[in-house]
């Protein structure tokens, strides 16, 4: 988790009853309860409790009525205020509480985070999907909602023939990155990826009108291909005077509903709710329209039951409450995609390219259900890295309902849509995206740059080595590689377990912004939850990671640990003269220890050279960091030294030093930079290290910021030689 997530100046809050006090702790990051090593937690449900809806209803009460003084507990600013989302409780009663932010009343985008609390309410720490407070200089934007539509027009790059009105731009804070600005999140319509009506969010600069992100509103699977069909199954419907309908009381009043060809820009323009006088549906051809209905209502119902039985939870958004969901939409649409403003998923009718089968597969229709569950609680940004992990958090959790409905016509596997008679086989494939020639296998520096159902991949890969390890397989009478990208050969944990660990990090640790570095904390965190700090789930978890390129295995913990009289083994120099591994960091964390999400490709700021870089502070807050690199051979010969390039910006003025850079050396601190040495650039630093030469040592690049005004240290290029 990272280091400023948990509260500052060494004070936690208590929750008790509805009040909030205030308990002196030892440390400002208390650790959470985690298992005995080697032991499971007892579950259900990843370790959640079960809730009825008048308890999860009282539980947010509770936590909306504490949240001002969860607020200040945090170190937000007095212009914030927290909106109560979500609660879990685990298992021993620890409490997760998800916030939204607001600013001065606006909504702040990337502005949300998770409160963690014991049984007794004190917190033991929170993730933040932006750090510290939010401060910005004011809310009047220079541009006006019609300026910024027009500015959201010009930028939107996958809508074409684009357009959108001023009351299409609302007023927000946007926050993804370490320096909050006023912005305007517009809705652009127009021909895209998602049909000729697609709809994309543009948020611009509401200074500059600067793009800053956007991102397809639809959340879709999309492919050509061929048909799906469940066979004869049962279904759940309700009984009125005149007949029956396909409304599904047992999984929250889930309806089906007719589109009627509707256009997609409106497609529950000519709806209407199937009935019939008798309670027998469809034939199992598309030449029936009720055969579509039954898919979708089969596919929803076993979503339902998945989450129930494996989560306790009930519904998309845990409250019991079920979708709509529209089949027949538009006319040759090969998708299906949930929209979250109207509760509702859509299926299209699929086109000549796939025999015009409706896209109602099980896979798909719990694909589409589960990103639903994505936005009620991690809310992932649907473009960059985060939009990634949404993806394929549908990916897998459509897969493993595909397992638990355990239809004799569609065994589970890890291909995703293969019943669409897709001309690939599949639309994508979670054991090696890569063989549709164009998904990410392995991940890498422009992972946050390609269309989410490609960088989609990274996810599958880990989720699928996660669960069933390397090597060659069959699985639902498919064939399946599980060729990871380190040539590494390991065990899986299985897929309940894996799956396990994903809700949890999705529901309890994952915020708007996580990309895929932060998903490994978050699922080595979840991993520890429910397995132990030391268990062989949590290590086989790391495994899988370094697998698909993001981070390093952990130590196995069949192996004992050195005791500090064990001589360290020494460690390799790597090529080109640099004793550091990732000098430049364009392999992303790989051999670096960071304390936050230090190490971006972030647009917001530029690296010295190539596309990632160290960005250090900047939260204008109380707040520290910490870069490190380990088992570090300074050379033996010649004059050894640091070399790095070093750019500071800063809000503070003066010769004072209020926050500063330290480059420490097996803890000893050996330059100091401060906002005095501000500058227009990067400027090259050098650092004698002449009196550790032959030696194994440990460099840190250590951060701290006072509690007024920011200050950003921005390193790149990093050699010792």
């Amino acid at each position: 988790m990272n280091r400023k997530n948990a509260l500052a100046a060494g004070v936690a809050a208590a929750l008790a009853l509805g009040s909030v006090t205030m308990v002196a702790t030892q440390s400002t990051a208390a650790p959470r309860p985690t298992a005995a090593a080697g032991t499971s937690v007892a579950q259900p449900g990843a370790g959640f409790k079960a809730m009825t809806a008048d308890a999860r209803g009282e539980a947010i009460r509770t936590a909306t009525r504490n949240a001002a003084a969860t607020a200040h507990a945090l170190g937000l600013g007095s212009d914030e205020r927290l909106v109560a989302k979500d609660v879990l409780i685990d298992a021993g009663g620890s409490r997760h509480v998800r916030y939204d932010r607001t600013y001065r009343g606006l909504s702040v985008i990337g502005g949300d985070l998770v409160v963690h609390l014991t049984e007794d309410g004190t917190i033991t720490g929170s993730d933040l999907a932006h750090q510290g407070a939010i401060r910005i200089a004011g809310t009047t934007p220079k541009l006006t909602a019609a300026d910024a539509s027009a500015k959201a027009v010009k930028h939107a790059k996958h809508v074409k023939k684009a357009k959108a009105g001023s009351k299409d731009s609302a007023l927000v804070v946007y926050a993804v990155g370490k320096i909050p600005v006023l912005a305007y999140r517009s809705t652009v319509t127009g021909e895209g990826e998602t049909g000729p009506t697609s709809r994309q969010a543009v948020i611009v600069d509401a200074t500059t009108g600067a793009p800053l992100d956007q991102y397809e509103l639809h959340q879709s699977v999309t492919g050509t291909g061929n048909g799906v069909t469940v066979g004869q199954v049962s279904i759940e419907t309700t009984q009125t005077a005149g007949g029956y309908t396909l409304t599904d009381a047992a999984h929250g009043g889930t309806i089906v509903y007719d589109s009627y060809n509707s256009p997609q820009s409106n497609p529950r323009q000519n709806a209407r709710a199937f009935s019939k006088a008798t309670n027998s549906w469809g034939n199992g051809t598309a030449s029936s329209r009720e055969s579509a209905a039954v898919d979708a209502s089969y596919g929803l119902a076993k979503t339902w039951d998945y989450y129930k039985d494996s989560f306790n939870r009930s519904g998309i958004r845990n409250d019991g409450r079920g979708a709509r969901a529209y089949v027949h939409v538009d006319n040759s649409l090969v998708n299906a995609f949930y929209d979250d403003n109207c509760f509702c998923m859509y299926f299209g009718d699929g086109s000549s390219q796939n025999g015009n089968t409706p896209v109602t597969a099980v896979d798909v229709a719990g694909h589409e259900m589960s990103h639903g569950v994505t936005s009620a609680t991690a809310n992932l940004t649907y473009s960059g890295e985060s939009g990634g992990l949404n993806e394929a958090t549908s990916d897998i959790f459509g897969t493993m309902v595909e397992f638990y409905a355990n239809n004799a016509g569609d065994p589970g596997d890890y291909y995703i849509g293969e019943k669409l008679n897709m001309s690939g086989g599949s639309l994508r494939r979670m054991d090696n995206p890569a063989a549709d020639g164009r998904s990410l296998s392995c991940w890498n520096s422009g992972a946050g740059s390609v269309d989410v159902h490609l960088s989609s991949g990274i996810g599958n890969h880990f989720f699928y080595l996660a669960a069933e390890g390397t090597g060659a397989k069959t699985i639902g009478g498919r064939s399946h590689t599980g060729t990871p990208c380190n040539n590494d050969t390991f065990a899986g944990i299985g897929k309940d377990k894996a799956a396990a660990v994903w809700y949890r990090a999705l529901t309890t640790y994952m915020t708007s912004t996580t990309n895929y570095a932060g998903a490994r904390t978050a699922t080595l965190q979840a991993a520890a939850d429910l397995y132990g700090a030391n268990s062989q789930e949590r290590y086989l978890v790391s495994k899988a990671w370094a697998a698909v390129s993001v981070g390093t295995a952990l130590p196995d913990p069949g192996t004992p640990t050195p005791s500090p009289s064990t001589p360290t083994p020494s460690p390799t120099t790597p090529p080109s003269g640099n004793a550091l591994a990732n000098g430049s960091f364009e392999q992303g964390t790989s051999g670096w220890t960071q304390s936050d999400s230090i190490i971006t490709n972030s647009s917001l700021q530029a690296a010295r050279d190539g596309s990632w870089y160290a960005w250090m502070m900047g939260y204008g807050a109380d707040a520290v960091e910490s870069l490190s690199q380990s088992n570090i051979a300074v050379p033996s010969t010649g004059t050894p030294k640091l070399t790095f390039w070093l750019k500071t910006s800063t809000q503070e003025s003066g010769s004072t030093a209020y926050d500063t850079l330290k480059v420490k050396v097996n803890g000893a601190t050996l330059a100091t930079y401060s906002n005095a040495d501000a500058s227009s650039g990067y400027v090259q630093k050098t650092v004698d290290l002449s009196a550790y030469q032959g030696q194994t040592v440990k460099l840190e690049f250590a951060g701290t910021e006072d509690t007024y005004l920011s200050t950003i240290f921005l390193v790149d290029q990093i050699a010792i030689g």
